[in-house]
C-alpha cells in the first residue's frame, strides 16, 4: 500500500506533514462544498473499505473522503488537537495507522467534573502500526484528538476515511449532492487532489 502511495505526489501540510487528499472542494466556514476536480477514492481503497464493512459497526460505512497524512519526526510532524468538522462529515472517522506505532492523544479541556475531575483531562490512546482506530460517539463529537511530535519517532503513514453526515443523505437537505459525492467517491478511480 505504502509504494502504491509512494507513486502519488505528497503535498505539504501543516506542521511538518504531508499530505494526499482524495475528496471534493470544502469550504467549511462558509458551508459549502463542490465537487471540483474530486474523481473518487484511490483504486487501492476498494478492498480496504470491504474488510472494513466485514466489522459489524462498519457495516454500512460507505466513506466519501479519504485523506492520507505522512508523519516523520525529521520534520517535527504533529498535529494539534481538534475535532472534525461535523456538518459535513459523518459519526465515524475510520483511520488505517501504517509504518510505525504512535500514540493518540485525546483530550477534553473541560474535563470531567462528575468524576472528580476539573482539569484538563488527556488520554494516551496506543495505536500500533496495521491497525484501524474508529472515532464515533464522545470520541468524535466531544474530545479532541491530536499526534504529538514526541509520538513520532519514524515515518509515520495513515490513512482517515470519512462518511457524509445526515444533512448530505437521504432524506437530508443536500442528499442530491451526497448521492453525488457517493457515486464518484465509490468509483475507486481517485488521484489526489
Amino acid at each position: 500500500m505504502i509504494s502504491t502511495m509512494d507513486q502519488d505526489v505528497w503535498n505539504q501540510s501543516q506542521s511538518g506533514r504531508r499530505k494526499q487528499d482524495f475528496g471534493p472542494k470544502v469550504n467549511f466556514k462558509k458551508q459549502k462544498v463542490r465537487i471540483g476536480s474530486f474523481s473518487g477514492l484511490p483504486p487501492l481503497s476498494q478492498r480496504l473499505l470491504v474488510r472494513m464493512q466485514k466489522v459489524p459497526s462498519l457495516a454500512d460505512f460507505q466513506p466519501v473522503e479519504q485523506c492520507n497524512l505522512e508523519y516523520h519526526s525529521e520534520r517535527g510532524s504533529a498535529i494539534d488537537p481538534h475535532l472534525d468538522d461535523s456538518w459535513l462529515w459523518g459519526e465515524r472517522l475510520v483511520t488505517i495507522n501504517m509504518l510505525s506505532d504512535t500514540t493518540l492523544t485525546m483530550s477534553l479541556e473541560q474535563g470531567l467534573p462528575e468524576l472528580g475531575l476539573a482539569e484538563e483531562v488527556q488520554v494516551a490512546v496506543r495505536v500500533p502500526r496495521r491497525s484501524l482506530l474508529v472515532l464515533h460517539g464522545e470520541a468524535r463529537h466531544r474530545w479532541k484528538h491530536a499526534i504529538l511530535r514526541e509520538h513520532v519517532r519514524e515515518r509515520r503513514v495513515c490513512s482517515t476515511y470519512r462518511e457524509l453526515s445526515a444533512e448530505f443523505l437521504p432524506g437530508g437537505q443536500r442528499a442530491e449532492l451526497g448521492a453525488q459525492l457517493l457515486d464518484i467517491a465509490l468509483s475507486f478511480q481517485g488521484i489526489p487532489i
